[in-house]
């Protein structure tokens, strides 16, 4: 009795220690190739498309992976090993929430899109800035993308910059892993409507590199470290070379940072390390969850009288964003952040993905460049 007393609890400890998933694909499209190599793909890998780490057993017809215990919520979608062919069907991400237990996940796949096939949905005002621009911070390349007032060449006048993460979602459904912002067919309408013009610099993630520069610190197996240079990179090279080289309001009041989910991390860190850079900070569902390192950093930077802070999430993005948000709102208050400079939307049955972002970016850009 006794042994088999101590084997119970013995096996709860390990159900609750090493509470894990696994996702069993049982059902897919008939425009599957056969013996198609299958992945998952999701913030808890940068969004790379497709890692062999990643990549689903076949056994017949079913495919299956088994991924480690995490904390909260996770984001993914199944490719064929690329962003190029990607499942359809399903609105914004799939999600899962990590439970202490041994789960298993059904899942059914309706159809593939092929992107290789399709044209750009960017507006003829975005172009690729750089191929691969050199980030001495961190010794790598990376695309950049930048949009254009519609009136840029033919006026000369100067504009304010935005500076924006996750570059291959912002202006194109075909680059994109998630879905687009469209940041462009937004902001060409705002001109449209009454004249209002910014650039929009779109750094692109580095892939398996996304949590690595999209945190400043490290994270166990979640990586991170390199967010300080990330962001250096920008504050010290980029902006300095957009600067020089297009017609900008390089004030820091003319200056914002704007991103989603680790790249609201990253922007809100941003804003409050370098204030006299950023004047201008949207920090979208931003990833508190990741470390109690960014409260910590948040009491000691935010005696701040200056920055504009917008913030959004949805009621239904995971158990923890609304609370989060509202503790690091409220730690910036109670440490000397300016009140009056912040707003919060929590959107009613939101959920984390480009459709909640994208339906709340033009409201934003409007309050913060009011």
């Amino acid at each position: 009795m006794i042994k088999y007393f101590l084997f119970f609890i013995s096996f709860l400890c390990i159900q609750n220690t090493f509470g894990q998933v696994t996702f069993v694909v049982d059902s897919l499209p008939e425009n599957t190739p056969k013996n198609a190599a299958i992945y998952i793909s999701g913030d808890f890998e940068g969004w790379t498309g497709g890692q062999e780490k990643y990549k689903l057993s076949q056994k017949g017809d079913q495919y299956s992976i088994t991924l480690p215990k995490q904390e909260g919520v996770i984001n993914f979608l199944f490719t064929q090993g690329s962003w190029k062919i990607v499942e359809k069907g399903i609105e914004g991400n799939r999600t899962y929430t990590y439970r202490n237990k041994i789960d298993t996940i059904k899942i059914q796949i309706s159809n593939w899109e092929d992107n290789s096939t399709k044209k750009s949905t960017a507006a003829k005002n975005v172009v690729v800035l750089s191929e691969d621009f050199y980030m001495p911070e961190l010794d790598r390349k990376r695309k950049i993308r930048i949009y254009l007032p519609p009136d840029y060449d033919a006026a000369n006048k100067k504009y304010p910059v935005m500076y924006m993460h996750d570059g291959q979602n912002l202006f194109d459904y075909n680059t994109s892993f998630a879905g687009e912002w469209e940041v462009d067919e937004t902001l060409n309408k705002l001109y449209q409507e009454n004249g209002f013009g910014l650039i929009v610099i779109g750094i692109d993630n580095g892939g398996n590199k996304r949590m690595d520069e999209y945190s400043p610190w490290k994270i166990g197996k979640y990586g991170g470290g390199e967010g300080d240079a990330y962001v250096e990179f920008i504050v010290k090279t980029l902006k300095p070379y957009v600067d020089k080289n297009y017609r900008t309001k390089p004030e820091r009041e003319n200056t914002a940072i704007i991103g989603s989910s680790m790249g609201g991390l990253i922007s809100h860190y941003a804003g409050l390390k370098y204030p006299d850079t950023f004047g201008v900070v949207g920090a979208f569902s931003p990833s508190f969850w990741l470390s109690d390192s960014c409260y910590d950093f948040a009491t000691n930077h935010s005696d701040n009288h200056k920055t504009k802070m917008y913030f959004l999430a949805g009621d239904n993005e995971s158990e923890t964003m609304v609370s989060n948000l509202d503790k690091m709102i409220e730690l910036m208050k109670a440490n000397g952040f300016n009140k009056e400079n912040i707003k919060s939307k929590i959107v009613l049955d939101g959920e984390h993905n480009e459709k909640l972002w994208r339906e709340n970016f033009e409201e934003t850009i409007l309050w913060l460049f009011n």
